[in-house]
């Protein structure tokens, strides 16, 4: 299967602080890829590297074919209008479908002559991507692009967006903090979690190797590998990997993607995925 993005040993530093340390992952073509972890995880900065926005200090990355990227705050001009924003891109992009972005741009009832400025905020995401995708790009990176944006409005994006690499076969590297956003439709997933890459590989993979188990503690977890843990008073909940423990005393459940993600968030030092090959600590 080839990579549509592929990152060996990268490492990405602002003065003397690793922001993105000893990061090897391989994200297939075709995919939806949800980017996670908390604020200062790394995520913007493996975006921007990923785009050429940043030159890695340490390590590689390679995206096959043309990428564009949608940053958080998506940058329009507020004084032009949406003609003058399609102009705009036309002139700045190698390849471009000038009647595919119009066609979209009309699809979704947002008028060419309005100014950026007088957009609704789902609107302006929407002006955002249509000009990513007349790029013709391979892969797409969004940056938190429903932040900001209320329930109707984003789910009306991501409808569109997924619409749009249904069509296309793209491949999306997709970052959000709310997990929801992300569980109907990407079917790859990327923690990161101070700066670390935790888990990367398929969704339904993962979710199939976990389980969530509960039981007295001071049952036996034998046979499974603890992700993460919580207690009250003498029960205990855990995500673990592997199968089930032998101990009956267990009750044992397959776990939800915002119950994996929340997992490995809680717990730093784990990861689901092994230590590649020649990569320091």
């Amino acid at each position: 299967m080839s990579s549509a993005l592929e990152a060996t040993g990268l490492g990405v530093r602002y003065g003397r602080t690793w922001v993105l340390r000893d990061c090897s992952l391989s994200v297939p073509a075709g995919r939806v890829a949800a980017l996670v972890g908390p604020n200062g995880a790394g995520k913007t900065t493996l975006m921007h590297t990923a785009v050429g926005l940043l030159r890695p200090a340490m390590g590689s990355v390679r995206v096959t074919g043309e990428a564009a990227f949608v940053a958080q705050d998506k940058p329009l001009y507020e004084s032009f209008t949406v003609a003058e924003m399609l102009a705009f891109g036309r002139r700045m992009n190698r390849r471009w479908d000038d009647d595919a972005a119009a066609a979209r741009l009309a699809g979704l009832g947002i008028p060419m002559r309005r100014k950026v400025g007088r957009l609704s905020g789902g609107q302006r995401a929407q002006v955002a991507v249509t000009l990513a995708l007349a790029g013709q790009p391979d892969l797409l990176v969004l940056d938190e692009p429903l932040a900001n944006l209320d329930p109707l409005a984003r789910h009306e994006v991501m409808r569109s967006i997924m619409a749009e690499v249904a069509e296309r076969q793209l491949t999306v590297l997709l970052s959000s903090h709310v997990v929801s956003d992300l569980e109907e439709t990407c079917d790859w997933l990327i923690v990161l979690n101070a700066g670390r890459l935790q888990v990367s590989g398929d969704i339904e993979e993962l979710l199939a190797g976990h389980l969530v188990v509960t039981g007295p503690d001071e049952a036996s977890i034998a046979g499974t590998r603890v992700v993460s843990a919580s207690r009250t008073g003498r029960q205990v909940s855990m995500l673990v990997r592997g199968g089930p423990p032998l101990d009956p005393r267990w009750q044992a459940r397959s776990p939800g993607l915002e119950e994996l993600v929340m997992g490995y968030l809680r717990s730093p030092e784990s990861a689901a995925l092994p230590k590649p090959a020649g990569v320091g600590s």
